[in-house]
């Protein structure tokens, strides 16, 4: 009630999304008492849904008394993983990386942004940093927990396949283009890539060519398992 007396002395509009029909039914009848114009967006969408399935809703939001299914603490950590995820992607903030639980890094179209957003759903904070050709990468790069830090590599002739395709749809000009997606330029840029990972030993270099987003976060992910819990796994190579 106290808030349609607000919009009507502000002389505002009021929308609202109540779950509950009887709540919603008062709503309205309150608005229509002070004269505020309103408008119920969730009751037609409810009644729809409930008309075309033949159920009757609850009423009850979820993570309200009364229902199973409460928000849970893992719930709540995987909407921050995500969120932080996104607030870092592509380099953004890298005063940042100590904060995250695996950092990505690889040159443009490594798959780097949807890896990250897929491990953010699992609740795991994710950063990404870009490895560009003539760019110095962030020093927190080289200053956070290496045993986090995961490289990501591609085959050149697949990589420059993505990328004549992204600057197409880019409509980037022709300078850019022999910049970016050009086979000399994309070896010299992955060339570039190779010799970040080799100077950081610890880092594992993951091979994306060929593997689904899921496939490449399995690897990842069974690394992180195994260092986290100080498991020793015996490898050929740090390439995987």
């Amino acid at each position: 009630m106290k808030i349609v007396m607000q919009a009507a002395k502000e002389d505002a509009v009021l929308v609202y999304t109540l779950a509950d029909p009887s709540m919603a039914f008062y709503a309205k009848k309150a608005c229509k008492i002070w004269g505020v114009p309103s408008t119920d967006i969730l009751g037609p969408i409810t009644e729809a849904i409930s008309s075309h399935l033949g159920v009757t809703p609850s009423g009850i939001p979820r993570g309200a008394p009364g229902r199973n299914s409460h928000l849970t603490e893992e719930y709540f950590q995987r909407i921050e993983a995500i969120e932080f995820t996104i607030k870092q992607d592509d380099g953004a903030v890298p005063e940042n990386l100590h904060k995250a639980d695996i950092v990505l890094t690889g040159v443009s179209r490594t798959g780097k942004t949807p890896l990250s957003t897929y491990l953010a759903h699992k609740g795991y904070k994710v950063a990404n940093v870009p490895i560009v050709k003539g760019l110095v990468l962030p020093k927190t790069l080289f200053e956070v927990d290496p045993e986090k830090v995961f490289g990501l590599t591609i085959n050149p002739v697949v990589l420059q396949t993505i990328r004549r395709a992204r600057a197409k749809s880019l409509g980037f000009s022709e300078e850019v283009r022999s910049n970016y997606s050009e086979m000399d330029y994309v070896r010299q840029e992955l060339e570039y890539a190779g010799r970040v990972f080799a100077q950081n030993p610890i880092w594992p270099v993951i091979e994306i060519t060929g593997k689904a987003i899921e496939e490449t976060a399995a690897v990842i992910l069974r690394l992180y398992l195994d260092r986290k819990n100080k498991y020793s796994v015996p490898r050929i190579s740090k390439r995987y």
